[in-house]
């Protein structure tokens, strides 16, 4: 399990564009977002960088990345 605080979303939409970024580098990801708290967690053996790079070029800041 990979977590990450991820900042700048902020609706339906946003869940849907991380969970799809994800899922474009492993489509057998398990994806649950906490919305509120923007908690990200990740069931996926894609090393932890390249999950950061697909939300990031969604236009989301992973804090600590």
């Amino acid at each position: 399990m990979q977590i990450f605080s991820v900042t700048g979303m902020t609706c339906g939409h946003c869940v849907r564009a991380v969970t799809t970024a994800i899922a474009s580098r492993d489509a057998t990801a398990a994806v649950r977002i906490d919305l509120e708290t923007g908690r990200v967690e990740v069931d996926s053996a894609v090393p932890r960088a390249d999950l950061v790079a697909a939300i990031a070029d969604e236009g989301y800041q992973v804090a600590g990345a």
